[in-house]
């Protein structure tokens, strides 16, 4: 008798299933979806506020005039906001799934398990965040009257890409840590400073002493500032730094990057002990 063919799940089917039950859950407490929107909305506002403010006595903080700062922000936010939309809550919940015991339904289940850790989870107030941030960008290059072109359009959203999965990278290899730390708390505090230190573009640091050490190491050893600062610069057609071969480094970094975590996962989890050890 002929053997059944090896079971290949559909992972665009199990996604869109994950997305249809998380809207789901976000409308069940709309009163909750609501006030998150608004207070990411207030705070968005509170940052436009303050470096108007500051433009308002500059004007140009290294090589940035006000609207191309704002470019830049609108990037960092759009990354930040679908890394956080797709990635965080599941990464945040890693632990309790441990604590728990529920990881070893997750590894039973004939599915990659990163990838179910992953993605099973969207968090659909953040979505507010990209959408303004992507209105924030088409404000400020209309202001620059910057030309926009299909190519430069597509290179920025690849970019954009790239800083996602690089950022995904260092979730899921922090998130891993919880198979030996357990509650693992310092995942939303690592994200929050994470971002407060990437909310500013690369040279901006090289103007402090010492400022060239932590642009190099958080440009090339883990790009942080790197992969946030490029799309900005490609759109607005700015030099980049320090020179071309930076649109190399950045995807090469990443892949890397995205290696790494997946051996720290896998590695992990051969250290993970079943609930019912």
């Amino acid at each position: 008798m002929q053997a059944a063919p090896p079971f290949r799940p559909q992972y665009s089917s199990v996604w869109l299933m994950f997305l249809r039950n998380s809207l789901v859950r976000a409308m069940m407490f709309r009163t909750h979806f609501i006030i998150e929107i608004f207070t990411q909305t207030f705070w968005i506002a509170a940052q436009l506020i303050l470096f108007q403010i500051i433009y308002g006595k500059v004007t140009t903080i290294q090589d940035w005039s006000q609207y191309e700062y704002f470019a830049f922000m609108a990037t960092g936010m759009l990354i930040n906001g679908l890394v956080e939309a797709f990635f965080m809550p599941n990464c945040a919940n890693f632990s309790e799934l441990i604590r728990t015991g529920n990881l070893d339904f997750a590894l039973l289940k004939p599915i990659d398990t990163q990838f179910l850790i992953s993605f099973q989870t969207i968090d659909f107030p953040m979505i507010n965040q990209v959408i303004i941030s992507l209105g924030i960008l088409c404000y400020s290059l209309w202001k620059l009257g910057v030309t926009v072109t299909a190519g430069n359009v597509l290179m920025y959203f690849l970019l954009v890409a790239i800083g996602v999965a690089f950022f995904y990278s260092l979730m899921i290899a922090l998130a891993s840590t919880s198979i030996w730390m357990g509650r693992n708390q310092s995942l939303y505090e690592f994200w929050f400073y994470l971002t407060v230190f990437a909310r500013y573009p690369q040279n901006f640091y090289q103007q402090a002493n010492g400022g060239g050490i932590i642009w190099f190491a958080f440009s090339f050893v883990i790009p942080i500032l790197l992969v946030v600062t490029l799309p900005a610069r490609v759109l607005l057609e700015k030099a980049l730094q320090p020179n071309w071969t930076v649109l190399i480094i950045a995807p090469l970094l990443t892949l890397f990057f995205l290696a790494v975590s997946r051996w720290i996962f896998t590695w992990s989890l051969t250290h993970y002990r079943s609930a019912s050890s």
